[in-house]
């Protein structure tokens, strides 16, 4: 079993780039390059680098050598004559919706002035730009080499999965593979003949203990959602593409099927796959004792855990909730927006959550399902006592303060995503606000076409028995109105 300290990246991307392994990518096409050169490089919400590309220049050949996955966000469009000589059928994978797009499922980019005088203060920390979905789109800056595989515990299931897909990474794709350690400890897996042949391959590591920053390329998730919340939770920083099949109970964010996994997994090595920015919230507790500037705040979001200054700090992919814990008296919670005091929450608790977790426990109470491409940040009360409290949804950008009220009889409990369940104090607050890391999650379809499928598959939404024509209705259309009266009279004398 090897260790992180035994593997040596810079000389295993060597060999298999000496290997000559051919993949279909952008930047090794031939004749023309796929992107050009970057106009401007700016690190937007993602996470990770957009390029704007320029129609007059060959694409910039020094790439970020830790960076492998970025999206590729075309502004000027790229040359039709070199689409179709790429895109040959011998070459062509399935590829989803009807991209390559002119036009945005959204909107257009906004216009930035207003009349002859008026216009937007130009400021440069704020991005005036609505992308469309269908443009973001995976690419790789090299071969993808390092791959976390992460499955369902507890599930005797997954394990044949498990070990087909591992054996088949390392000898037919000769990646990198990493698992978690608890995860060669199942008995299940350790009598499987097959594993006993790769398990020394494998790399290892414990969770909380062991850093993968720059270390993963690739992420596959082997089970239902939760196997998606814990490759979040690993990753306080960017995040590795994530690829997710459904081998659990409900898979809502789980949109591939294990039966063909080779040509699945190919394609988005190959880099022909579409991306699902699913954005996070940075939440962070700061207890009533610390003394922050919180001028400095944006600061803290690479730490992960609790810190010297009494605060902690937490990406979460769904949900934090709080609620009232054990106690039997109701919740009452201060609610602040920038700075600004919104409202008191009196009731069991409150939701704040992504898009994706809009179809969570957000829609459990009463909240609306919101398509996880839309930057914005749900609010949503668990049982409140007034009935015209109704859910909200604020833009992505604001941060909010939550604190229990001076007058308020009990404390709080605050959880995120299920986790790290802890006590909010009088006097503590929890900030909340959108974090700059998203989850990339790889679609099987597109980005429209999973989410509705899922909808209609996990949440049998809008299901319901069809009206009946008028045509199915034979009492009414087989006789007139007549024709009936003359039959009553008949059968009446």
């Amino acid at each position: 079993m090897a260790c992180v300290s035994d593997i040596d990246l810079a000389t295993l991307h060597k060999t298999r780039l000496e290997e000559q392994i051919k993949y279909k990518l952008s930047w090794c096409a031939p004749r023309r390059p796929l992107l050009r050169q970057p106009k401007e490089i700016t690190t937007g919400q993602s996470g990770q680098t957009r390029v704007q590309h320029s129609e007059k220049c060959d694409r910039a050949r020094d790439c970020d050598n830790r960076t492998h996955g970025v999206i590729c966000e075309n502004v000027n469009g790229v040359d039709n004559e070199f689409r179709k000589d790429y895109f040959t059928s011998s070459t062509r994978r399935r590829r989803s919706g009807t991209w390559p797009r002119t036009r945005s499922l959204n909107a257009p980019s906004p216009f930035q002035q207003f009349g002859p005088c008026g216009r937007i203060m130009k400021n440069s920390a704020m991005v005036m730009q609505i992308q469309d979905p269908a443009s973001q789109r995976l690419t790789w800056y090299k071969p993808p080499l390092a791959v976390l595989v992460i499955k369902k515990v507890r599930d005797s299931t997954v394990l044949p999965p498990f070990v087909q897909l591992v054996e088949w990474l390392i000898q037919e794709k000769h990646m990198v593979v990493w698992v978690e350690s608890a995860v060669l400890e199942d008995p299940l897996l350790l009598e499987d003949k097959r594993f006993h042949k790769i398990k020394d391959k494998l790399v290892t590591f414990k969770d909380g203990k062991d850093d993968l920053t720059d270390r993963i390329d690739f992420i596959v998730c082997l089970g239902g959602d939760g196997t998606l919340l814990y490759a979040s939770l690993l990753f306080q920083k960017s995040v590795p593409p994530v690829m997710a099949f459904h081998l659990g109970s409900l898979g809502f964010l789980t949109p591939f099927q294990f039966d063909n996994f080779q040509e699945q997994v190919t394609n988005v090595l190959e880099g022909h796959a579409a991306l699902t920015l699913r954005s996070r919230l940075r939440c962070m507790i700061v207890q009533k004792s610390a003394k922050m500037d919180f001028d400095y705040l944006p600061m803290l979001e690479n730490m992960h855990g609790s810190s010297r200054d009494g605060s902690t700090n937490i990406l979460v992919l769904n949900e934090v909730v709080i609620d009232r814990g054990p106690s039997p008296y109701l919740s009452n919670i201060d609610l602040f927006l920038d700075g600004k005091h919104i409202t008191s929450v009196q009731g069991d608790g409150l939701i704040v959550s992504t898009p994706t977790g809009s179809t969570a426990y957000a829609v459990a109470a009463g909240a609306s399902m919101i398509h996880p491409s839309v930057p914005a940040i749900m609010v949503t009360p668990i049982c409140p006592h007034s009935l015209s409290f109704r859910p909200i949804v604020v833009p992505a950008g604001v941060e909010l303060k939550i604190s229990i009220s001076p007058d308020s009889r009990n404390t709080a409990w605050v959880s995120f995503d299920g986790r790290n369940r802890q006590e909010l104090l009088h006097g503590d607050s929890l900030r909340v606000t959108t974090s700059i890391y998203p989850v990339p999650s790889i679609c099987a379809q597109d980005q429209i076409s999973d989410w509705f499928d899922s909808l209609a598959e996990c949440l049998h939404w809008n299901v319901r028995k069809r009206q009946k024509c008028l045509d199915e209705l034979s009492d009414l259309t087989g006789s007139g109105s007549e024709d009936t009266l003359d039959e009553l009279v008949v059968d009446g004398h």
